[in-house]
């Protein structure tokens, strides 16, 4: 099935080398001076066989012969000058080569990133972490590869056999003719053999390699569950059967550039019996001198290293090509939710809420979400969403924060439509502390300065103290400088909430979006969090998505979701007294399994 699919993608080289030479396109001068300075030196190279064929001439005609010497002595100068020359030359392009290639690395793994961080929220659910990183560093590398062939072997290799084949052309026509003739078929073959016989399997053994990546990051981001499963052995089995597969893609892929070597240097073994054959030929027939056979062997030798690399070339050509191919095609995604033209910043003051005539599908699904939703939410008001799983509870946040585009209807804010704002200014205006609270792996002073990266210290602080965070934060090693481990997993259910809620006081924004914030947590950080979150609600437009009833018991209004519509809302006092009502079921559900705990315990 792998095959299959990689067989219905376009040709990888159509694809990756135009945007390669884009990228060239932005460094004209640095493009320019790169490829100037290597055929320069080739081209200097290319006439080192003429004086050699000369001097060999002058040494033949004897010592004592002051026109020899002379002739001897100029076919001399000219090597070295030309040496000089090329080595000049050459050092010229290498010196520009190296930050003009950096400088793209640099750019493509830039826009790279940029995209992936843009791209939507089912994307991300979708893909391995490890296997995008993966595509991203192989691919910018593999550029690295690609420029060195193009512009340090394949360009100066075509000047060097098309130089050739004149310069003995015009000696010797029938040389000319044998040398462009065999030639020919070497690049032909090799182009072959690599396009329609190597690139295949070499596709799908970087889909395997990516395989590997994303199998690696998988089992390491979740060793805690590993671990507490004891199922170190059974991850180990999982990644050898991924490993296995690999190793028998890539081998066929080695093995393939094996024999295409051994067809190589069949044709050059032929091309080097025709041009020395036909070289003796001639001086037998007296049609060339010593010095004139010494040319032709000199250039010989030199069109068969050349032609010998090209082989190399044009393999490490394809390699590169396929190795960026992914990359390029994170070029090609599009970004799931992009600015619309004209998008300017929105302006929150007060944070009301509306929802107009909402029509909402997710990609694939035929029946819509909502259909015709219609709410308002008031400028500070603070709303519980309550229902059963796959209700639109969390779909109706992630709208808010504009993660989604509606299908049809809008959502606006004091006014505004959101989908015409600008989404870094949006998502500006908006808190959000998440079910299971996401942070990086750096220190807690950086996690919690998050939303607002410029915070003094004594506003770090603050945000901590306020999400009564900051004496369980003064206990640790280091404090604030603490490193937290991969999304935090150092601390605490309870901590991790603690900084996520300390993040949002610091951000104070208008807008705040609590994602069942006491969820999984123990009684003591459940008090701690309900304090810290009635704080943060003051004056704030607050959305709090609620399974736990008792976290929405003291809200302005609560809006019962069921399969995408608002079917009940109110207080909570009123509604737990609503005869037949989902939201009392539910109450009287959790109060039910409540008592059984407690006496259970």
């Amino acid at each position: 099935m792998t095959a299959s699919l990689h067989n219905k993608r376009p040709s990888a080289i159509r694809v990756v080398l135009p945007f390669v030479f884009r990228h060239w396109l932005h460094q004209p001068l640095a493009a320019a001076t790169v490829a100037g300075g290597l055929l320069g030196a080739t081209v200097a190279d290319l006439f080192m066989p003429v004086f050699s064929g000369h001097l060999v001439d002058a040494m033949t005609s004897g010592a004592a012969d002051p026109a020899a010497r002379r002739a001897a002595l100029v076919a001399f100068g000219a090597i070295v000058a030309l040496g000089l020359l090329s080595m000049i030359l050459r050092l010229i392009g290498l010196q520009a080569i190296v930050p003009f290639t950096l400088r793209i690395m640099s750019d493509v793994a830039r826009d790279a990133f940029m995209r992936v961080q843009r791209f939507s929220t089912d994307w991300h659910a979708n893909s391995f972490a490890g296997s995008t990183v993966r595509k991203i560093t192989r691919g910018m590398w593999a550029l690295d590869l690609l420029n060195d062939t193009i512009l340090m072997a394949l360009l100066p290799s075509l000047v060097v056999l098309l130089g050739s084949m004149i310069l003995l052309g015009l000696h010797w026509t029938s040389l000319g003719l044998v040398i462009a003739v065999g030639a020919l078929a070497y690049v032909s073959m090799t182009v072959l053999f690599s396009t329609r016989y190597i690139a295949p399997a070499a596709r799908i053994s970087n889909a395997w390699d990516t395989r590997v990546g994303g199998t690696l990051a998988d089992a390491l981001t979740c060793n805690a569950v590993v671990k507490s499963f004891g199922a170190e052995a059974r991850e180990d089995a999982r990644l050898a059967r991924v490993i296995s597969r690999w190793r028998t893609r890539v081998r066929r892929t080695w093995l393939r550039y094996n024999y295409t070597s051994t067809a190589q240097l069949s044709v050059l073994l032929c091309l080097r019996a025709s041009v020395i054959g036909g070289a003796l030929l001639l001086w037998v027939a007296g049609r060339a001198s010593p010095g004139e056979v010494t040319y032709v062997l000199t250039s010989y030798y030199i069109i068969h290293a050349y032609l010998r690399d090209v082989g190399m070339h044009i393999n490490n050509l394809q390699r590169s090509v396929n190795d960026m191919d992914e990359l390029v095609a994170i070029h090609d995604v599009a970004i799931g939710v992009a600015d619309a033209t004209g998008a300017v910043p929105i302006i929150v003051h007060g944070g009301r809420i509306v929802f107009e005539d909402v029509t909402f599908h997710y990609g694939g699904h035929i029946a819509p979400l909502y259909d015709g939703l219609s709410v308002d939410i008031r400028a500070g008001e603070r709303v519980g969403l309550v229902g059963r799983s796959g209700s639109g509870k969390t779909t109706f946040v992630k709208l808010v924060q504009r993660l989604y585009d509606v299908s049809g209807g809008r959502i606006l804010i004091d006014g505004q439509d959101i989908a015409l704002a600008t989404q870094h200014s949006l998502r500006s205006q908006i808190a959000i502390v998440q079910q299971d609270p996401i942070l990086f792996h750096r220190s807690l002073a950086e996690n919690i300065a998050y939303g607002r990266p410029g915070a003094s210290m004594a506003a770090i602080e603050q945000a901590a103290r306020l999400a009564n965070a900051h004496d369980f934060i003064l206990r640790l090693p280091k404090g604030y400088g603490t490193l937290v481990g991969e999304r935090g997993v150092k601390l605490s259910g309870g901590e991790r909430q603690r900084v996520a809620l300390a993040r949002a006081f610091l951000a104070d924004a208008p807008v705040l979006i609590l994602d069942e914030a006491t969820s999984s947590l123990d009684s003591e950080s459940e008090a701690l969090i309900q304090q810290a979150m009635e704080r943060l609600m003051k004056g704030r437009t607050s959305i709090v998505i609620a399974h736990r009833l008792s976290t929405v018991r003291s809200l302005d209004r609560i809006l019962v979701f069921d399969r995408g519509q608002i079917v009940e809302q109110g207080v909570h006092a009123a509604l737990a007294n609503r005869p037949g009502g989902i939201y009392r079921g539910l109450f009287e559900r959790q109060a039910t399994e409540f008592d059984r705990i407690s006496a259970a315990g």
